[in-house]
């Protein structure tokens, strides 16, 4: 799982101001990382309007629908760290993760983030990070 979720994968200390510009963003580091096309962004878009992609314990993580699996070219993940919180469907999010997987990868991915982020302290130390090896370390000794 860590290596899906590159450094320039990962954005520290952002500032977003809605669940859509999140979602945008995380989309657009996966395109530029050549994992999706551009179209995913909006399959990202359309699965939060179907089912909100609010986890729990301050996390989201949007991914596009299932009609959208042939937009995605290569597994990865992207992550925004957002200190100060932003709602998103009345929850309050910190950390925004997207995911591009194919073939039943993506329930893989979800599995192993929720097992990390079931675990408050890990929440804290992600969302306290200053760089994207510490928060891929924690997603190491989950995963473990």
């Amino acid at each position: 799982m860590e290596n899906l979720l590159r450094d320039e994968n990962v954005l520290l200390n952002t500032s977003i101001s809605s669940k859509e510009e999140a979602i945008e963003q995380v989309g657009a580091l996966l395109v530029k990382s050549g994992a999706v096309t551009a179209k995913y962004i909006q399959a990202m878009k359309d699965r939060e309007q179907i089912v909100s992609t609010y986890m729990g314990n301050a996390l989201a993580i949007p991914h596009g629908t299932d009609e959208a699996k042939n937009e995605v070219l290569t597994p990865a993940l992207s992550l925004l760290q957002i200190p100060e919180g932003l709602e998103w469907d009345g929850e309050e999010v910190k950390i925004v993760i997207g995911i591009a997987g194919k073939d039943g990868e993506h329930l893989e991915l979800l599995s192993k983030i929720a097992m990390t982020f079931s675990e408050e302290e890990n929440v804290d130390k992600i969302v306290r990070a200053n760089d994207a090896q510490t928060i891929r370390r924690l997603f190491e000794e989950a995963d473990a």
